[in-house]
């Protein structure tokens, strides 16, 4: 099971950091992800980390902005999210990939999502 939290209302230029708490025993051994869906949009890929925390990558419209990160003791993924602007407005969604590494299309388990909107 995921839970994401974190989300919320942020003018432009401002920063929120989300998390995901993850049950189970497999986290240490799971690449992670972080997903957003806008209105009206295609859920489009944010940024993936490596089981061990060693590899991360990014899309291109987040690259320098957003920070993907984990803690393997608390089984939770973390994703600092700077500069904001008001197309980074999207639920956010947190999964976990069978594998050590998931990006950007092997994921098998999604959590609810969070909400982030940012004001101009």
């Amino acid at each position: 099971q995921l839970q994401a939290s974190g989300g919320g209302l942020v003018q432009a230029g401002g920063s929120l950091r989300l998390s995901c708490a993850a049950s189970g025993r497999t986290f240490s051994r799971s690449g992670m992800g972080w997903f957003r869906q806008a209105p009206g949009k295609e859920r489009e890929p944010v940024a993936g980390i490596s089981s061990s925390g060693g590899l991360t990558t990014y899309a291109d419209s987040v690259k320098g902005r957003f920070t993907i990160s984990r803690d393997n003791v608390k089984n939770t993924v973390y994703l600092q999210m700077n500069m904001l602007k008001p197309e980074d407005t999207a639920v956010y969604y947190c999964a976990l990939s069978g594998r050590t590494w998931g990006w950007p299309n092997e994921y098998d388990y999604w959590g609810q999502g969070t909400l982030v909107t940012v004001s101009s």
